[in-house]
């Protein structure tokens, strides 16, 4: 008795359903790992990893880095004009001194310009007295070196007449090494430069 044969066609269809489920399975498979693969990456990018002094392997969020980073910005922006700024003839000598340490020459530039134009001769002359009423700061983490923009509002105290001004500054800030207590935020202004200075009337404030 003969061997049944399967129809060739039938054949060909079994063979070809195969193929589309072996390919089938195998995109699939694809996407699952590239997905596997994206999400890996995009839970990397906000974490880094140390090692602990016995070798374990510590994730560190760098979203709670990027806070800690703008926190220190603003408290070094804050710092720097509170020292360049909040003087009088009794403490520009030391506060400005503190302040050089947390700029660079662009910081530097400026405090011999204004010693230059007897800023700082009137402030003992006249005993002057400023005072730094609040400050507001903006800093760009985006992209290094970070660039600032600090709205400060200060008062002249002349005696018996008071004026009040509003200075906005502009710069960038760089990581540097941390100095206790010259430079507690490890940050350094760069490219410093009082952007506008106006009065501000009694009536306006």
């Amino acid at each position: 008795m003969k061997t049944p044969y399967f129809s060739m066609y039938s054949t060909l269809k079994t063979n070809r359903l195969i193929v589309w489920l072996v390919v089938l399975c195998a995109t699939l498979s694809s996407m699952f790992s590239g997905w596997m693969a994206y999400s890996i990456y995009q839970e990397s990018l906000q974490n880094a990893f140390a090692i602990s002094t016995n070798g374990e392997v510590i994730p560190l969020k760098l979203v709670d880095q990027n806070e800690n980073l703008e926190v220190e910005s603003l408290a070094h922006l804050e710092l720097f004009h509170a020292y360049f700024y909040d003087i009088d003839a009794s403490n520009y000598e030391s506060n400005l001194e503190k302040a050089l340490w947390l700029g660079n020459n662009s910081v530097d530039n400026t405090y011999r310009q204004k010693k230059t134009e007897g800023v700082y001769n009137r402030l003992i002359q006249y005993s002057l007295v400023q005072n730094v009423l609040g400050m507001e700061s903006k800093v760009d983490l985006n992209a290094y070196p970070y660039a600032f923009q600090t709205t400060l509002v200060f008062e002249i105290n002349r005696g018996s007449i008071t004026d009040t001004y509003e200075l906005i500054t502009t710069g960038n800030l760089i990581k540097v090494d941390r100095n206790f207590p010259h430079n507690p935020h490890g940050l350094l202004i760069t490219d410093f430069f009082e952007k506008s200075l106006r009065k501000i009337d009694a009536t306006s404030r």
